[in-house]
C-alpha cells in the first residue's frame, strides 16, 4: 500500500467567518474528500496550514492580555491551533469513517519541527501573520509591542512579519511512522509544526517563528519515506506565464524543469513558490512523486491522474 502525505491548503479549513462552527463545517467537507484515499487503500498522513488561525488567536491573546495574564508566545499559539484544527479534523474523519463502516483510529500529533537557531530567517522576518493595518495602526501596534516588525504587503496595508526558518527535522516522525504501521491515520506537522531549536544546554526550546506548511509536509514525507507528497491548493495545476496569453499548465514535469522555471521567476514568492520548492525537496530526497492540485479534483487525481505531477 502506498504511503502518502497530503498537505492541505488554507481553503480546506477557511470558511465565511472565523467561528469554530464554520471552520468545523469546512473541515467536514474536506474530510469527506480525504476518505477517498482511505477507501482506496492508501496509508494516509494529513498535514494542514494554520496561518489565519494563528493570526486570529494572536489577536485574541493580545486584546485580552494583562500583566498577570499575558499573551502566549507564538510557538505556543502554533501548538494551540495545531491542537484545535487536529481535533476538528479527527472528529470529522471519525464520523465519516464510521458511516462508511471503516474502523480506523485517527489521532492528532502535536508536532515539533527542529530548525537551526542561527537560521538567517531570524534576522530577516518575512512571513506575514494576522490582519492588515493602516500605516498609523501599524505604528500604534509597534509602540505597544516594540518587538513586532511590520511591513507593507502588496499594497493592501501593513502586516506583522515573523521569521520563517527552514525545517531540519520533524521530531515526532517516528510516532507518525508507528501509527501508519498499525493502520492508523495520523494528523501531524500542522502549520509546518511548532518551530523549536536546540540551545547551548542541548534543551529543545520554542522559537517565535512559523514554518511554511508545505516545507514541513515535505520534511515529514521525506522522514517517513512516503511514496507520494500531495499538495492540495486552490488551483488544479501549476502554471507558467500565469495570466498571460501564452499561459501553460504543467501536467507532468521534472525537478530540472521546475528549477529552470524558478530561475525565470515563474512562481509567486508568497504562494506557489514554496509548494514548488517543497515538491522538489521531497522528490530529490526520496525519488518519490509529488503532486500539486486542488482539493476539488481529488477524485480526478485518483482516477485520471489530474494535477501537476513532479518526478525526478
Amino acid at each position: 500500500m502506498k504511503k502518502i502525505v497530503v498537505a492541505l491548503g488554507g481553503n480546506a479549513i477557511l470558511s465565511k467567518d472565523a467561528s469554530a462552527s464554520s471552520q468545523q463545517a469546512a473541515i467536514f467537507k474536506t474530510a469527506k474528500v480525504l476518505v477517498e484515499f482511505i477507501k482506496r487503500g492508501y496509508k494516509l498522513v494529513i498535514t494542514h496550514g494554520n496561518g489565519p488561525q494563528v493570526g486570529n488567536l494572536l489577536l485574541q491573546q493580545v486584546a485580552g492580555s494583562t500583566v498577570k495574564n499575558p499573551a502566549m508566545p507564538l510557538d505556543t499559539i502554533g501548538a494551540m491551533t495545531e491542537g484545535s484544527i487536529g481535533y476538528w479534523m479527527q472528529q470529522a474523519l471519525g464520523e465519516i469513517l464510521q458511516s462508511e463502516g471503516i474502523r480506523k483510529t485517527v489521532a492528532t500529533i502535536i508536532t515539533q519541527t527542529k530548525v537551526a537557531a542561527d537560521d538567517p530567517a531570524f534576522k530577516n522576518p518575512t512571513k506575514p501573520i494576522g490582519p492588515f493595518y493602516s500605516q498609523e495602526e501599524a505604528k500604534k501596534e509597534k509602540t505597544e509591542n516594540p518587538n513586532y516588525i511590520f511591513t507593507e504587503d502588496a499594497g493592501r496595508g501593513y502586516r506583522r512579519v515573523v521569521p520563517s526558518p527552514i525545517p531540519q527535522e520533524v521530531i515526532e516522525y517516528p510516532l507518525v511512522a508507528m501509527m501508519l504501521k498499525n493502520d492508523m491515520i495520523p494528523i501531524a506537522a500542522g502549520g509546518g509544526g511548532i518551530p523549536v531549536s536546540q540551545n547551548q544546554d542541548n534543551q529543545i526550546v520554542g522559537q517565535e517563528a512559523v514554518i511554511d506548511k508545505d516545507y514541513g509536509a515535505a520534511k515529514l514525507a521525506e522522514s517517513i519515506n512516503a511514496d507520494e507528497l500531495i499538495i492540495l491548493t486552490a488551483v488544479d495545476h501549476v502554471f507558467v506565464n500565469f495570466n498571460q496569453p501564452n499561459q501553460k499548465k504543467l501536467t507532468n514535469t521534472t525537478v530540472a524543469e521546475l528549477k529552470q522555471y524558478i530561475a525565470e521567476k515563474q512562481f509567486a514568492v508568497g504562494s506557489m513558490l514554496p509548494k514548488i520548492n517543497a515538491a522538489i525537496e521531497f522528490v530529490e530526497a526520496t525519488h518519490g512523486k509529488a503532486i500539486i492540485t486542488s482539493l476539488s479534483r481529488v477524485t480526478d487525481l485518483l482516477e485520471k491522474g489530474v494535477g501537476t505531477i513532479v518526478t525526478a
